[in-house]
């Protein structure tokens, strides 16, 4: 797949013209299969300018694979993605290694090579019509010529302004200007990752492929995230488990389910409508259509042997040999299954701190912090990124040491979830062979069954690490943390690669965990009903609130994690100018779906109202041929000289109310 850069000088043929305005990228009968497993089937969509897409799914269902699919990492096994030659693609996948030895400015710049070069050039021209006095030579005319060209190109790039944009974006996305000059490789995953995005952004691709962007940024940086792709000039098509994220950007839903897609114009709250309408309707469709078929297959029974209806019933047979039948999506109801093994009995004094200093070299973490946790205790540690919420938490496990006193209590027995939990595990080793290495005892002979209670089963326990989605590796770290009980837990983002479905299977868990809980987290609706305090990381102090996080928001008297971490009140007036729109919507579904049930009513109203006049009609003339069949009566019956004439005309109201009742059944709306 090609990604150059545009060029002014490459005129574009007339087919590609078109293709540019009409659509960017073309995603055509994509097929993916692996391990005798279907991933895709024959998917196509279209990708326009300036869509706004977020791709749905549960964990493995293929998100990150057709992101590199349309990167044009990774070839497919039938089908193609075409595009304009000049159009670029800019991808930002969950996993990625990290060149070291340069300043954080440096590596952001090499981003922008062609800039690099002209920058070069025009120092060099500027340097030779500084220095030369030939000014009537064709030597010297051609340098005014180059740097004017060179000045164009550089223009046209952007360039004249590039330190300014890597500023505000460095900036954006968390950074100090101090950490400008400070090689990459001080800072930890997570924060090598914002590199990675600085420079995607800074290219700006005319498509951005987003592989779980917000994992490594805190609410601040998600923010200003949200504002910069709402008005990007491009098109975005992201993977996301931040609900809130893909409502706030997103006007378009693309599912993956079971091989197939389902595309959706709206964002993520509303697809979740829309997807269960779309299944109610089809299990309806269904049972109408299973009805139709039931009773036309009774009439075709009843008169496939008289030979004045032998047509009539082959007929019906046609018709329900060309019915397309109605299929309803299979589900796929896979999901997380575990619980946290019941915590053994710690000391009452589970940790304390007493003022504790936490400093690296001039930078200053956090100071004079004392707080208590008791057994029992569950803590959300919150806070922009940076006030040391991970630092702490990793203090508190041992694996960092500080200055005064903080001190775990006898008898407790840490287990911890880092936020880089997925990044360190042995990439070599197979699913199998990195829980196999942990586990002890019983937890031994249960490892293929507690690996199946995470989604990985069949041959799927015996890829190697290194080839999972983050989602997996996710699941697989958290599978080793439960194989051993623990008194206390300490999970730093665990819901980082977790789609929502999981999310909410590990809160559950948590709920029934019975030990001490500290949870760093910056998803509200994930930390709701799990904790009982709230210390707040801010400024280099700690600072205590009784309560769950709702209490805690309406101490600070603010209605989000955002508006706390950004001290910018405007999201909830974006969201409350959104309200009107959305309510309009809902109701005229709301009206449309009254407006079809009656229409439905009607329907069947009619429809049973024929089934009547067919029955009775079929009951008067059954009586009239046991009558004429009886040689008693026949001589009686036939005398009435309007007989035949009568006879005839029950046959031809049969014939039309079936023909009703068959109209009647193709018209049922679903």
């Amino acid at each position: 797949m090609d990604n150059s850069t545009f060029s002014d000088q490459s005129p574009l043929p007339r087919y590609s013209v078109i293709f540019a305005l009409l659509f960017m990228v073309s995603i055509n009968e994509i097929s993916v299969h692996f391990g005798g497993r279907t991933l895709f089937e024959e998917i196509s969509f279209l990708i326009n300018k300036q869509d706004r897409i977020g791709l749905a799914g549960r964990n493995g269902a293929g998100k990150s694979t057709l992101l590199k699919i349309i990167a044009g990492e990774q070839t497919p096994d039938s089908g193609e993605v075409t595009k304009p030659n000049t159009c670029t693609i800019g991808y930002l996948p969950q996993d990625m290694t990290h060149q070291p030895g340069k300043t954080v400015f440096d590596e952001t710049a090499s981003a922008f090579t062609e800039v690099q070069a002209l920058e070069k050039k025009i120092a060099q021209v500027n340097e030779q019509i500084a220095t030369r006095t030939d000014y009537e030579s064709d030597e010297y005319m051609q340098l005014i010529h180059d740097m004017h060209d060179y000045g164009e190109r550089m223009n046209h790039l952007g360039g004249y302004s590039l330190h300014a944009d890597i500023e505000s974006t460095l900036l954006g996305l968390g950074f100090e200007r101090s950490d400008f000059t400070r090689n990459t490789e001080d800072f930890s995953g997570g924060w090598r990752m914002r590199i990675e995005l600085a420079k995607l952004l800074l290219r700006k691709p005319d498509l951005l492929l987003l592989d779980e962007p917000t994992n490594h940024l805190d609410i601040e940086s998600i923010q200003w995230l949200e504002d910069f792709l709402k008005n990007y000039f491009g098109a975005v098509l992201m993977v996301s488990h931040d609900k809130a994220f893909l409502d706030n950007i997103t006007t378009r839903t693309i599912e993956i389910t079971m091989g197939r897609i389902y595309d959706y114009k709206s964002n993520y709250s509303k697809y979740l409508l829309l997807r269960k309408e779309r299944k109610e309707s089809q299990i309806a469709a269904a049972k109408n259509q299973q009805k139709y078929i039931d009773k036309t297959k009774v009439l075709i029974n009843k008169f496939r042997a008289k030979k004045d209806k032998a047509a009539f019933a082959q007929s019906l047979i046609k018709k329900l040999d060309k019915l397309e039948v109605v299929e309803v999506d299979e589900e796929d109801t896979s999901s997380l299954k575990f619980k946290f093994p019941p915590a053994p009995r710690s000391s009452r004094l589970v940790v304390i701190a007493e003022d504790a200093k936490k400093q690296y070299g001039d930078n200053l973490i956090f100071s004079h912090v004392n707080f208590r946790i008791d057994r029992g205790d569950r803590v959300a540690f919150v806070g922009r990124n940076g006030e040391g919420k991970s630092t702490m938490s990793r203090i508190i496990v041992g694996e960092e040491k500080c200055e005064g006193v903080l001190r775990v209590g006898e008898s407790v027995d840490v287990g911890y979830y880092a936020q880089n939990q997925a990044e360190i595990l042995n990439g070599k080793l197979t699913v199998l062979e990195t829980i196999d290495e942990v586990a002890k005892g019983d937890s031994r002979k249960n490892v293929r069954a507690i690996l199946g209670s995470f989604l990985f089963s069949g041959d799927d326990v015996f890829k190697q690490v290194q080839v999972l989605s983050g989602g997996e590796k996710g699941r697989l770290a958290m599978c080793k943390l439960l194989l051993q009980p623990h008194s206390l837990l300490v999970l730093d983002e665990p819901t980082n690669h977790l789609d929502m479905r999981s999310k909410d299977v590990l809160k559950t868990a948590l709920q029934q965990y019975d030990g001490t809980l500290i949870l760093v987290s910056h998803d509200r609706d994930f930390l709701q009903g799990l904790t009982n305090r709230v210390f707040e990381f801010r400024h280099g102090n700690v600072k205590q609130h009784a309560g769950d996080i709702n209490e805690y928001l309406r101490d600070r008297k603010v209605g989000s994690f955002r508006q706390i971490e950004t001290e910018v009140p405007s999201l909830k007036s974006q969201v409350t100018s959104e309200q009107p729109a959305t309510s309009s919507q809902e109701q005229v579904a709301r009206e449309e779906n009254k407006q079809k049930e009656k229409d439905l009513k009607h329907f069947q109203h009619q429809i049973a109202r024929t089934e009547k006049q067919i029955e009775k009609f079929e009951s008067e003339i059954k009586a009239i041929d046991e009558k004429l069949s009886n040689p008693e009566l026949y001589q009686q019956t036939v005398s009435d000289k309007d007989f035949f004439s009568n006879y005839e005309k029950l046959k031809k109201q049969l014939e039309e109310e079936m023909k009703k009742w068959e109209e009647l059944q193709s018209k049922l709306p679903v």
